[in-house]
């Protein structure tokens, strides 16, 4: 598999989050892919200005706001079709350390059919609250895919091989918001795709803007998480029951 890789920010609402980041990309010279998920005017104002001055940045748009996930398929399906083998996400809320891109992509270019994903090193900024309920999600992912390969599948600073992401978005409906992350990386494990994790820092910067929405967001990833544990459960009793239909054929072929 050849390794071209693309970079993928959702934005929303992190108009200056955005400009800040795209300071630091400038100096990696790569094809940006921005996904403004129907922000407020300020901050489409700010996108564009970003996209006009840097003409290594794409920038696409939701008429109106559909959610992190959507905004990230936009990005991906966009760098698909443009040819790119890989893309990496990156958030424009500051949260994650745009210094870590190299050496995401050196490991994403050393293993191209796997994803890497960030495992978060939290600093004293991250909320208790938060640590325990990625914990929580953590345990859930660890029974859903019969495993401890994934160290964390909310981290949303990770990089995609773009041909089996692509084709597993054609086939399911994945969650559109901050279910996103857990549930395309969950499924992406059970159709075979290596998951790869790379610590890096992650922090919650002072007076940053959260679009996480308590009530909406814990629904939305608490239905994820029953509709992945059924279907695990269903994907195991099919590994069961098949070899046991399989003998029972040979016996029956053997008798004739």
């Amino acid at each position: 598999m050849s390794f071209r890789p693309c970079l993928v920010v959702p934005v929303y609402e992190h108009g200056d989050g955005a400009a800040a980041l795209a300071d630091k990309l400038v100096t990696f010279g790569m094809p940006t892919i921005v996904v403004n998920d129907g922000s407020a005017a300020a901050t489409t104002a700010i996108l564009r200005r970003l996209a006009e001055r840097h003409d290594w940045i794409q920038l696409l748009a939701h008429e109106t706001n559909q959610g992190k996930g959507a905004a990230v398929l936009t990005g991906l399906r966009a760098a698909h079709a443009r040819g790119f083998s890989h893309a990496l996400q990156i958030d424009a809320d500051g949260q994650h350390d745009a210094a870590d891109i190299p050496r995401f992509l050196a490991l994403a270019a050393a293993n191209p059919s796997a994803v890497v994903t960030g495992r978060p090193l939290y600093d004293s900024t991250a909320p208790t609250v938060r640590r325990i309920a990625r914990y929580l999600t953590h345990v859930w992912v660890w029974i859903e895919t019969l495993s401890l390969t994934i160290r964390d599948s909310m981290c949303g600073f990770r990089v995609y091989p773009l041909e089996p992401a692509i084709k597993l978005t054609n086939q399911v409906r994945l969650g559109r918001r901050m279910d996103f992350d857990t549930d395309i990386l969950v499924r992406l494990y059970w159709a075979g795709v290596p998951v790869l994790s790379l610590d890096t820092k992650v922090i919650y910067p002072v007076g940053g803007l959260s679009h996480f929405k308590l009530w909406r967001d814990n629904w939305l990833i608490t239905r994820m998480h029953t509709r992945l544990v059924f279907t695990m459960l269903w994907r195991l009793l099919r590994t069961i029951v098949r070899p046991r239909e399989a003998r029972a054929h040979r016996r029956v072929a053997a008798g004739r």
